[in-house]
């Protein structure tokens, strides 16, 4: 997982997003938050900044403002909490669907390019723009992460 500058974020890598909304996690990133297969997961909307998303275990959020709001929420639920857009997904072997619709709505349609980042002990960011990118596109050796639609 390289670090692209001194003193900057971790990367685990790319994750392309597959034709229906499929996203690798990065393996790393997967051993590092403690992700389990068949576990119901947040994703609530990334800095404007940044854009993209944080991938969360609901456990992380438990004593968070969203707790509230999540606690009757199924496996494909979207909601708001101020300026946030939430939903939850199931993680599967290594990989997460979510809604294409809501993946546009967080900057990241199928086929474009989310980067896996150490974020805050909340969740991993997977982000699509700023400053971290950019530095992170002159890195060819940045591994991708790549479905070709298998769930």
């Amino acid at each position: 997982m390289p670090q692209l500058v001194k003193g900057g974020k971790f990367v685990f890598g790319w994750s392309v997003v597959g034709p229906a909304g499929e996203i690798v996690i990065p393996p790393d990133a997967f051993e590092e938050y403690g992700f389990q297969e068949s576990e119901t997961m947040v994703l609530f909307s990334a800095s404007r900044t940044s854009g993209g998303f944080i991938l969360a275990r609901r456990t992380k959020l438990a004593a968070s403002p969203m707790a509230p709001a999540l606690t009757d929420l199924g496996e494909q639920a979207v909601g708001r909490i101020g300026r946030r857009t939430f939903a939850t997904c199931l993680m599967g072997a290594g990989m997460i669907r979510v809604a294409t619709g809501l993946l546009a709505a967080f900057g990241a349609p199928p086929g474009n390019r989310l980067l896996a980042v150490r974020g805050s002990h909340m969740g991993l960011g997977m982000i699509v723009k700023g400053r971290i990118v950019r530095e992170a596109e002159r890195h060819p050796e940045i591994p991708v992460f790549n479905t070709a639609g298998a769930w």
